[in-house]
């Protein structure tokens, strides 16, 4: 989870360049989304207090690293991505772990992850861009939409490993109790 965190805030602040996208898109859009993958995992796996640790561990270890590595280039803009990402974080990834355990018993297993997913992207994105870009020239509202855009497709994306990784997980359970 730090990891993805610490990429991501890194990522962000370089823009999509690749079909004149860099006014829509950072490449920071690619890696957070797998946060809520991991979430979801836990969730699925572990369960809502198990992953509400993870979530805070998350966080701290996100938000330490982050500030460590912001210090050497420290301006207001680096100080407002940590901060925005931690809040968004937090609040999002919470929010995910909690719309998932709600959702876990659904008929469709795509509809837990996935709606989390969704819901608290959406949430994640409003909060990290309006703290770390508002009332910059940094074009935000467009790179918000576009994030938001790519998390969505993520978001569809992550549905695949989601489901192989708990197949396998099955599997190797199965096997277990039978040996």
């Amino acid at each position: 989870m730090m990891l993805i965190v610490l990429a991501s805030n890194y990522l962000v602040q370089i823009p999509f360049e690749f079909l004149n996208l860099q006014n829509i898109l950072t490449w920071g859009a690619f890696t957070y989304p797998i946060a809520f993958l991991v979430t979801d995992l836990s969730n699925r796996v572990h369960g809502i207090n198990f992953t509400r640790k993870v979530i805070q561990v998350g966080f701290v270890w996100g938000v330490i690293v982050s500030l460590y590595f912001s210090i050497g280039q420290y301006n207001l803009i680096s100080l407002r991505i940590v901060i925005g990402s931690g809040i968004a974080f937090l609040t999002a990834q919470l929010l995910d772990a909690n719309i998932f355990d709600k959702l876990r018993n659904h008929k469709y297993w795509f509809v837990p992850p996935f709606l989390s997913s969704i819901i608290s992207s959406a949430i994640d994105t409003i909060l990290f861009f309006s703290i770390a870009f508002y009332g910059t020239d940094i074009p935000w509202i467009t790179l918000a939409l576009g994030d938001f855009v790519v998390k969505i497709i993520i978001a569809m994306l992550m549905l695949i490993p989601f489901r192989l990784i708990l197949i396998n997980m099955n599997l190797i359970q199965n096997s277990i109790f039978k040996g």
